[in-house]
């Protein structure tokens, strides 16, 4: 059974709806469920080389915004999953449509899974821009792809069309906010959920045998 997951790469509640699945997936009831990341850009307007992380906090929120500090309950949250945010490391902003380019290039299963984990990781815990294809690529190898065919690919303009068409559709299915899980029977479920409640909607897909109708299409 696959589950889809709308995303962003730069939405720290998706590296925790990330964390939390997984451990759901460590148990009886994630037994054959297929994780396939769908892509979704909380910046979509943003110029392709990103932007200074400072200057659109202000542009966002106002002056000062840059100060102010994350709030706590992120921090808390992603802590108890083992994952140190650290915001005070990030200089830059992407614009993500590149990391969403490699991660559908991934294709689903373990290792696009793994793939985001990675990315994740070097965003919110390292700091490093996702918008600098070198960048990419060494995620890439760090989930175990090959990186000099992953910056072949990214350095293209393969798939640049039909992830933006994906990411057209989330908006148009009404994706307002990201992680969104999207079962089998159509059923999403917005945001980051706890590991309980994502267990009881697997096992309630299970449940429902209604034909595959999901939000968003499958292209592989």
């Amino acid at each position: 059974m696959f589950i889809d997951i709308v995303s962003d790469l730069i939405c720290p509640w998706c590296f925790i709806g990330k964390r939390r699945l997984d451990q759901v997936l460590a148990t009886s009831i994630g037994a054959g469920v297929v994780p396939r990341w769908r892509p979704y850009q909380l910046y979509p307007n943003l110029p392709a080389d990103g932007m200074d992380r400072a200057t659109l906090m202000r542009m966002r929120f106002g002056a000062g915004a840059e100060r102010r500090g994350v709030p706590q309950a992120i921090l808390d949250q992603a802590a108890s999953l083992g994952i140190e945010l650290r915001y005070d490391r990030v200089q830059r902003v992407p614009n993500t449509l590149n990391g969403h380019r490699l991660v559908d290039w991934a294709g689903t299963g373990p290792t696009q899974h793994a793939l985001m984990d990675t990315l994740f990781r070097a965003y919110f815990c390292d700091g490093r821009d996702l918008g600098d294809l070198e960048v990419l690529a060494d995620a890439a190898a760090l989930a175990g792809l090959d990186r000099a065919a992953a910056l072949e690919f990214l350095r293209s303009d393969a798939r640049v069309d039909d992830v933006r068409v994906e990411i057209e559709r989330a908006y148009e299915a009404g994706v307002s906010g990201v992680p969104s899980f999207v079962l089998p029977n159509g059923y999403a479920v917005p945001g980051a959920q706890s590991a309980e409640v994502l267990g009881r909607i697997i096992e309630r897909a299970r449940e429902i045998d209604d034909g595959p109708v999901r939000i968003i299409p499958d292209h592989h």
